[in-house]
């Protein structure tokens, strides 16, 4: 089996989240096919450490990124609602090598396989490459996606995904902070946090009712407040300006502090990035730093179009719905979410028992993942 593996950043060292996640899907891929890495870099130091992956994969190329360029790149993009990583990973050598993959590597089937929050954004990009609806972003602005003639897979695999970054985020929201200005006051009856307060795991069916509709009614207030800033810079002939903010309380899930909501094997009172309750209003939280534009394109509940529910029954080719039962980003109701959103019965719904969401320190189970993966390919004749 031959397999081209593309990475946005070089998975050497592997001494970050990205690159430790790149890193060992290839190595463990190295060890049961032949792997052409085809990897950005942003700098002589990062190109550097190719030497690092050349005894792992079968060939490296690399695709340079220019820094100058692309910071430009970003600050063009930001009144037409490119999303920024585009802008900063753009490389004009990406799509000469990826015709080079095809035409002199002899690549004939292309899978999108994506992890956590590229789950939802493959299985957006294949409805749209398949069935192509959106014309134009949340905020009005380009591209049109029906005019963009986007290639699609031949197959999607959904890897401890989530079923959108929107719906995600809106589940992670504190539902208690009631002023976006002043995050500090609290409705104490929904303070997860607030040692004092009345909410206590286990929490009763009524209270996760109230507190699901007020993480909802958060989202909806953020972008309420969002839109009319959009229209009020249009209205003063601002068309092209952007207002940044911050969201304070981003990791107030009851799952997190409640094993009893969504069940898996994930360790109770922590999350993926750590203590729930320290990450909630840390530098790092989800969607901590965003533009108006960035907001509806990518967490409005109600206005970003990365939804994979939405998306995948849009698409046609196989599906792998792969979940980790001890994931504690992902949770086992997004994956069933996903599975059955499928519109087709060419299907299939596995879960690598007592994986955590990155494989740390997992490499039995990131082994279990791996030989899943390629029987699936195997089985939809996807392996080469």
């Amino acid at each position: 089996m031959r397999v081209l593996f593309l990475t946005h950043r070089l998975p050497y060292p592997p001494n970050r989240g990205d690159r430790i996640r790149s890193y060992r899907l290839l190595t463990h891929l190295a060890a049961h096919a032949t792997v052409d890495l085809l990897s950005l870099v942003h700098s002589d130091e990062e190109a550097a450490q190719a030497h690092g992956v050349r005894s792992v994969a079968h060939r490296v190329e690399l695709a340079r990124v220019s820094r100058v360029h692309n910071a430009v790149s970003a600050l063009a993009a930001l009144p037409a609602g490119v999303p920024m990583t585009h802008a900063l990973l753009d490389s004009p050598d990406l799509g000469a090598c990826v015709r080079h993959a095809r035409e002199k590597l002899g690549y004939q089937q292309v899978v999108l396989a994506g992890w956590s929050g590229g789950g939802s954004l493959s299985a957006f990009y294949q409805a749209e490459a398949e069935r192509p609806s959106v014309r134009a972003t949340p905020a009005g602005d380009p591209p049109d996606l029906t005019a963009a003639g986007l290639l699609p897979a031949d197959g999607l695999m959904l890897l401890a995904a989530h079923v959108s970054r929107a719906r995600t985020l809106t589940e992670w929201l504190d539902a208690s902070i009631v002023d976006e200005a002043r995050p500090e006051l609290r409705d104490r009856d929904l303070d997860l946090y607030d040692p004092a307060g009345p909410a206590r795991p286990p929490y009763p069916a009524e209270f996760l009712q109230r507190y699901r509709a007020a993480q909802e009614t958060r989202n909806r207030r953020i972008t309420a407040w969002v839109k009319a800033r959009l229209a009020a810079l249009r209205t003063a002939g601002r068309d092209n300006e952007e207002h940044c903010f911050v969201v304070h309380g981003t990791m107030a899930d009851p799952r997190w502090l409640d094993p009893a909501v969504d069940p898996n094997d994930r360790r109770p009172g922590w999350c993926f990035l750590g203590e729930p309750r320290v990450v909630n209003n840390s530098p790092v939280g989800l969607a901590r730093f965003c533009s108006l534009r960035s907001w509806l394109s990518q967490w409005s509940l109600d206005d970003s179009n990365a939804d994979s529910l939405a998306a995948l029954r849009r698409v046609s080719v196989p599906v792998l719905v792969v979940s980790n039962s001890a994931d504690d980003a992902a949770t086992p109701s997004h994956a069933r979410r996903m599975f059955e959103a499928v519109g087709h019965e060419c299907r299939q719904m596995e879960e690598i028992k007592g994986a955590n969401h990155y494989y740390f320190g997992q490499p039995r189970e990131a082994q279990a993942a791996t030989d899943v993966v390629r029987g699936w390919l195997e089985k939809h004749d996807l392996a080469g």
